[in-house]
């Protein structure tokens, strides 16, 4: 069942011929498939265009170079595409999840998240996979005839379930969302158009997720290699990466750092690619699904890394948890980002005339819940340049953030 580069769909793929359809039905495109609309669609709606102001792992105010939250979602869909094409799955669907996998996301990245999670504590959390399905069924308004932007049910379910199942066959909620329950925004809409919450997504989805593991992996060592968080010879450490490491210097034992590390970067990338290939095409042969309906009952995901690949996943995320993701300069950044969204919450809960009439009129103060979720949508929307300017214009202490 090996797909060469370039081949046909292959049975297993998603049809965009025999899509699920969309919860508003729509004129058939003559010039485009269900799947490419979406992605068109995804990539001319506001919240898309924010994703340039928004952080990564680093903000905006450090430096040009460093990746958003835009340049790693162009990054992922480029991967999503390359690991679709070679496997025979729909590169449209593919290439759409992973432009919208990140929509959700507030100002200052995780930081952001971690705020405004604690902010609605009292009232079901904040969860950006959530979020960005409240984006595109919801928040986004620019067609006449519905909120959102009316995507299949194809991308509605990859875009939910991407990482997996959400709850178990009995219904109960998976791990992540044990303790404190499902998302309210999820819960909300498979009551309108059913997810199967239970199962797993299509071949699409679980390719878009492993190709966001990938992009994460090889970027962040790009990035937290050029902010100095670390040096080379600290991450050639990591088995995988000293290997690479070695390989470019046996063929290269001139080379400049600067060309040194790019090449890391891009052997690293193909070297997980190549691996994904190889360890999705042997699922697929054991498994042997005829259709998309059968990736879903397969009961595990027939996309991913090998064994040996997994693990060297986690040695990469192992090393740059500590050395980038807690830093003591990213995490003092990001302790005042959380901050200022904690700020921004308090004060439009007090007044929220000041979000705006857009966003202000509509809101009952009898019902605390619908209140804080229409406050927590305004700020999510933000990009980290314009929160910084909100914040600025009611308090006194806005920090740089460098």
């Amino acid at each position: 069942m090996a797909i060469e580069a370039g081949c046909e769909r292959a049975i297993y793929a998603s049809d965009p011929g025999n899509s699920r359809g969309r919860r508003y039905p729509e004129p058939i495109s003559p010039t485009r498939n269900v799947f490419r609309r979406d992605c068109d669609r995804i990539i001319h709606a506001t919240a898309f265009r924010r994703l340039k102001h928004k952080t990564q792992v680093f903000v905006v105010h450090e430096g040009d170079h460093y990746r958003t939250r835009l340049t790693h979602t162009l990054e992922v869909a480029q991967i999503a595409r390359s690991l679709a094409r070679a496997l025979g799955a729909d590169e449209d669907l593919a290439e759409g999840l992973a432009l919208a996998h990140d929509l959700g996301h507030p100002p200052f990245g995780h930081a952001g998240e971690r705020a405004l999670d604690q902010c609605l504590a009292a009232h079901g959390g904040f969860d950006h996979n959530a979020q960005a399905l409240r984006i595109v069924t919801d928040l986004e308004r620019r067609y006449p005839a519905f909120d959102g932007l009316n995507l299949t049910w194809e991308t509605l379910e990859g875009l939910v379930k991407h990482n997996g199942p959400l709850i178990e066959s009995n219904g109960a909620p998976v791990e992540r969302y044990r303790e404190h329950g499902m998302p309210a925004a999820i819960l909300d809409y498979v009551k309108i158009q059913d997810l199967e919450l239970a199962s797993f997504a299509s071949l699409e989805a679980q390719l878009a997720a492993i190709a966001d593991d990938i992009a994460y992996d090889a970027h962040d060592i790009d990035d937290g290699l050029r902010a100095g968080l670390f040096t080379l010879a600290d991450i050639a450490t990591v088995p995988i990466i000293g290997d690479i490491v070695a390989g470019i210097n046996a063929q290269h034992p001139k080379l400049d750092d600067g060309r040194r590390v790019h090449e890391v970067v891009r052997r690293l990338i193909t070297r997980m690619i190549e691996d994904v290939i190889a360890e999705t095409n042997a699922r697929l042969k054991e498994r042997k699904p005829r259709s998309a309906a059968d990736v879903r009952a397969a009961g595990r995901p027939l996309g991913g890394f090998s064994p040996a690949m997994l693990a060297a996943d986690k040695s990469i995320k192992g090393f740059l948890y500590p050395r980038m993701y807690r830093h003591a300069r990213v995490m003092r950044v990001m302790d005042e980002a959380e901050g200022v969204v904690r700020d921004l919450f308090a004060h439009y809960t007090k007044t929220p005339a000041d979000m705006g009439a857009e966003w202000a009129e509509g809101i009952d103060p009898a019902d605390e819940s619908s209140r804080v979720r229409r406050i927590a949508d305004y700020i999510a929307g933000m990009t980290d340049r314009y929160a910084l300017i909100e914040h600025a214009k009611y308090f006194s202490n806005t920090p740089e953030l460098r």
